[in-house]
């Protein structure tokens, strides 16, 4: 096992990792996830909160690729998760993937330009509010209240992930 890890470390090119994008990466992270839980949870127009991560996890597939911005995503899912009572590893697992494929969008579909970056975060908001419907689904019974719920959190979420857009966008070289 040990050795695998040090084979691992060793494919790595740590000389291509750049400290300061990683610290601005980490200070992107630090203020969405203040955003969304300190002045995002008091907002509520019409008792929907706007949820941000999700647009904030493709901002950083789109403009880092596929790879780091799983790794983005998996860290923020893990803080998301810690953050909220109602998942355990829901959104560690979504985050990356929702990442992950913005990534690959970008790479070979779409321009990394606003409006393809608008189009990848709505389906992104509306996968990650329908994804917590289904996780209520689980534990109660449905309603035709939480489609409207998820449709509204979607549109609240989305001005607000306009905003998330330019500073990745500012960050690549």
């Amino acid at each position: 096992m040990l050795k695998q890890v040090k084979d691992l470390l060793g494919r790595i090119n740590f000389k291509k990792i750049n400290l300061r994008r990683v610290l601005l990466y980490a200070l992107f992270l630090f203020l969405t996830m203040v955003l969304q839980n300190m002045v995002l949870t008091h907002i509520r127009p019409l008792g929907v909160c706007p949820f941000i991560l999700p647009a904030a996890a493709v901002a950083v597939g789109m403009f880092e690729g596929s790879a780091w911005g799983a790794v983005f995503g998996l860290v923020m899912g893990i803080y998301a998760d810690m953050a909220f009572v109602d998942t355990t590893v829901g959104f560690a697992l979504l985050f990356p993937a929702l990442a992950f494929g913005a990534g690959f969008v970008a790479q070979f579909f779409i321009n990394r330009r606003f409006l393809g970056y608008i189009v990848v975060a709505a389906a992104a908001l509306l996968i990650t509010s329908l994804m917590q419907m289904l996780w209520v689904l689980v534990s109660d019974s449905w309603s035709v209240t939480m489609l409207s719920t998820a449709l509204l959190q979607t549109l609240w979420s989305l001005p607000l992930a306009a905003l998330l857009y330019f500073p990745p966008a500012r960050w690549i070289d």
